[in-house]
């Protein structure tokens, strides 16, 4: 019997003790992230940081301009290196000399690349 209970005992502790440990490093997660979400944060393999890095290449219509948040929304066709349809989406905008290039309704050539979740105008044709 005094071997069960100190059986029983030694389980409870370790258990309290694996929750602790797993408590005190999700204390540094913000509030809302899912775990998944720093993971992928977390993921430097080559294979994700050539994605990350990848040109991608649209023809589009300029639809909104935003130089005080460094952005863009524009009106792209088809992109085939991501598979996307045509769409209007906003983009970051990686240097503020671009949005010389970039006037509401004109036709433009843009290069992007993604960083994290943003998608970033690097070139404007």
């Amino acid at each position: 019997m005094k071997r069960i209970v100190t059986l029983a005992f030694t389980v409870a502790l370790s258990a309290t003790g694996v929750a602790v440990a797993v408590a005190g490093n999700m204390s540094s997660m913000p509030m809302g992230q899912k775990s998944t979400d720093h993971m992928k944060a977390m993921d430097n393999t080559p294979a994700n940081a050539a994605q990350r890095h990848e040109t991608h290449e649209a023809v589009a219509s300029v639809k909104r301009v935003d130089p005080e948040n460094g952005s863009v929304t524009l009106a792209d066709g088809a992109i085939k290196s991501l598979k996307w349809p045509p769409m209007t989406m906003g983009f970051s905008v990686k240097d503020n000399a671009l949005f010389d290039k970039l006037a509401v309704g004109s036709q433009v050539h843009v290069e992007f690349v993604q960083e994290g979740a943003e998608y970033v105008v690097i070139a404007v044709k």
